[in-house]
């Protein structure tokens, strides 16, 4: 595999754990920080918006998973992969924890 291959298999990672939280948050009726928020990733954006980011994360995660080629038989690709949803998650963790906060 080349070196783009593992690229995108970290990359869709991270696009694939952040669709969780986005997903969760829009179908329960839940706001939830977004890109698109005032202030970006502070404020709250609606559930309607949260379910389409989340679902603009879901189809990028799924086409960089593909195009990174992840096998079960490439093991290295594999602990990438998961690195990827290991860094995100621990970012989001951190960022997200006093988003109830004023």
């Amino acid at each position: 595999m080349q070196w783009y291959h593992y690229f995108s298999g970290f990359w869709a990672g991270m696009f694939l754990a952040n669709f969780v939280p986005h997903f969760t948050k829009g179908i329960s009726g839940d706001a939830f920080p977004t890109p698109f928020a005032n202030p970006p990733g502070k404020g709250l954006s609606s559930p309607f918006l949260n379910v389409v980011w989340a679902l603009f994360n879901l189809a990028a995660g799924y086409l960089l998973f593909r195009a990174g080629k992840i096998s079960a038989d490439n093991s290295l690709s594999v602990i990438v992969f998961f690195a990827g949803i290991a860094v995100i998650s621990l970012l989001m963790s951190v960022r997200f924890a006093d988003k109830m906060k004023n």
